[in-house]
């Protein structure tokens, strides 16, 4: 018996022109929410992989070590991801969003002001905290405001926020980098931060769904076991698979791309300088950006399953490839084929799983399958480090052609949801 009561919707994903005339102001407001706020987490995140080469330089670290402060970070993100699931069925989905921004934004720019890797390890893994939770906390409002026709276009646009949020990490580390170091970098975080809590505080409403489950006294029963329950243990299980081997390909590819890209010919890497790696970045996830998008809508027209699954063969022939060349012209045209197809079905889960468990245990469902894949993948920049000091940086990223192969059969061991309302 499926978890959620669901009522067809005829035509459902069928977007026509005019689409966007039929959401609601309460509706753009959870969104910009949602996209604003992963964006500013991708920024916060993202600025790390970018200030990676100099720290190797200025404290003398080895890939192992650099890839040991990327796997911290993603480690308590899953942590923190499934706390804020189970905070956001408790207290709400807008207050879950305000508190795990406060935490990341904070804690970005006191990574600013550490003098060593342990110190900058605990900044990190504090920070993660909050990188882990906005995901969480975004997709429920979503979910919860926007109507199932048009749910995967919502969700996939909110994804969406973490390419500009990495093109602006990209932008920022160009100009700053250079000049002011990556102290100041890191130090700028917050002041978005700042901007986007008092806009969320004054413009974005709870969801009725949530309220509605309170008031019901369903939402405030903390049962972090009842997705383990017969009902709901299959999409546990799947979902949590699904989300390890493709956070395992994501990670371990975007951590070391800029790695990869600024690294010398002759250790297996592109050979471009700091600044013109970050220059190629920005086209990589102009195409990430492209592919969250059109993830979406596409998985409302013809299916999750089927969506999720082409992206991710795609990837997998991409990333093998991209890690092969070493000619500056074929890296550029890669780079937004590889960031669309790689990054895209990330838009597919929001949907999915909020679409297989109750209101009851949405936030705790969510929270744990995306995070507990998160926590199981965040040896994926340690493990893509070690493999390239042995094999070099472009042979080591191919590992995750297969986890992208893996991700995407997963998939079809859960019923597809297109087009259901949640109830």
């Amino acid at each position: 018996m499926d978890p959620v009561r669901v009522t067809e919707i005829p035509e459902a994903g069928v977007a026509s022109k005019s689409w966007w005339r039929e959401v609601t102001r309460k509706e753009w407001n959870a969104l910009a929410a949602g996209f604003f706020g992963y964006a500013l987490d991708a920024f916060d995140v993202m600025v790390y992989a970018f200030a990676l080469t100099t720290l190797l330089k200025e404290w003398n670290l080895n890939p192992v070590e650099a890839g040991f402060l990327a796997t911290v970070t993603l480690f308590s993100s899953a942590i923190g991801g499934i706390g804020a699931g189970a905070v956001a069925d408790k207290l709400g989905r807008k207050k879950g969003i305000m508190a795990t921004i406060l935490l990341f934004s904070i804690f970005t720019g006191l990574s600013g002001l550490t003098q060593n890797l342990v110190q900058l390890a605990i900044a990190r893994t504090i920070l993660g905290l909050g990188m882990g939770g906005q995901w969480t906390a975004g997709v429920l409002l979503i979910s919860e405001t926007w109507s199932g026709k048009h749910r995967g276009k919502a969700i996939g646009i909110m994804q969406s926020g973490w390419a500009f949020g990495y093109v602006m990490a990209a932008i920022a580390a160009m100009f700053v980098l250079p000049l002011w170091g990556w102290r100041t970098l890191f130090i700028i975080g917050i002041i978005p931060g700042i901007f986007l809590l008092i806009w969320l505080a004054l413009a974005v409403e709870e969801t009725e769904m949530w309220k509605k489950a309170r008031e019901e006294k369903k939402s405030t029963k903390l049962d972090f076991f009842q997705i383990f329950r017969a009902d709901l243990i299959r999409y546990t299980i799947v979902i949590t698979f699904a989300s390890t081997f493709l956070m395992f390909a994501y990670w371990g590819l975007f951590t070391w791309m800029p790695g990869y890209l600024s690294t010398p010919v002759e250790k297996g890497g592109a050979g471009l300088s700091v600044l013109k790696s970050s220059g190629f970045m920005i086209p990589s996830m102009l195409g990430a950006w492209v592919g969250y998008v059109t993830f979406g809508f596409f998985a409302d027209k013809f299916g999750r399953r089927p969506v999720f699954a082409s992206y991710l063969a795609v990837a997998a022939v991409l990333v093998y490839v991209y890690g092969t060349v070493r000619d500056a012209n074929t890296i550029l045209l890669l780079g937004p084929l590889v960031g669309m197809f790689g990054s895209g079905a990330f838009s597919g889960f929001g949907a999915f799983c909020s679409e297989c468990f109750p209101t009851r245990a949405r936030g705790l469902g969510v929270g744990f399958t995306y995070n507990v894949g998160r926590m199981l993948s965040a040896v994926s920049p340690m493990v893509i480090g070690y493999f390239a000091g042995i094999y070099g940086m472009g042979s080591a990223l191919g590992l995750t052609s297969l986890a992208y192969l893996l991700a995407g059969a997963t998939i079809f061991l859960i019923p597809e949801s297109k087009g259901k309302e949640l109830e």
